[in-house]
């Protein structure tokens, strides 16, 4: 059976551990494995551990009052939360709702060990704040797209990402909505518009992407 030790060697980030520190993060964690749609944090809660993706992806979203939903971003494999890990640092607890999106395995570490990697290893603490630089490079990316972006660019974007060959897309307008931070109505009346456009193709429970290139061009646009 694999345990904790098994899987952190697996990850390239930490390979530049020395063998003691290596130990010590391998003896304090422990490896969990969650189903897909396991809530794994929600907001209020405190945080008691620094996870670290092993394979699968989490959401992570915030609700706002009135019930609108956005996707803050995720952690897939090989990489760790920055609400978690500003949580642990601030003794403050979480902010947003974190969900399984698929089945997730990874590793826990205690934050009394967190605490302690962080003071005594130059390379653990390189890993968590390099891992915490680039996701806060994704959210200040987000907030100037949800500020400043165009909703059809940004939809456009979406759509390409989801199925960059075309094709068929497995998600809703309400999920869409969710990732985009926008209203569902805003995303059916897009969704028409790059109908009308011969861009997708559009049926009851069915979003197809018909012009790769077009919405690529469109993506791109000012």
């Amino acid at each position: 059976m694999s345990t904790a030790s098994d899987w952190l060697h697996s990850l390239p980030a930490l390979a530049s551990l020395d063998a003691e520190v290596f130990d010590l993060l391998a003896k304090a964690a422990t490896k969990v494995d969650v189903k897909a749609g396991t809530v794994l944090f929600r907001p209020g809660d405190a945080c008691s551990s620094f996870l670290i993706v092993l394979t699968g992806s989490v959401r992570v979203q915030l609700l706002s009052e009135a019930g609108r939903e956005i996707v803050l971003y995720r952690v897939g494999t090989g990489s760790t939360c920055v609400l978690t890990t500003s949580c642990l640092i601030g003794n403050e607890g979480y902010g947003a709702e974190g969900i399984a999106e698929t089945a997730v395995s990874a590793v826990a570490l205690p934050k009394d060990s967190f605490d302690r990697l962080i003071t005594c290893s130059t390379a653990f603490r390189d890993f968590v704040f390099h891992s915490f630089g680039a996701r806060l490079t994704d959210l200040m990316k987000l907030v100037s797209e949800v500020a400043f972006g165009r909703i059809d660019c940004r939809l456009a974007e979406a759509l390409v990402s989801h199925a960059p060959q075309g094709g068929p897309i497995a998600l809703t307008h309400q999920a869409l909505a969710v990732e985009l931070g926008t209203a569902r109505e805003v995303i059916s009346r897009h969704l028409k518009d790059f109908q009308r456009r011969g861009l997708v193709d559009l049926g009851r429970g069915h979003l197809e992407v018909r012009n790769v290139s077009g919405l690529r061009d469109l993506a791109a646009s000012p």
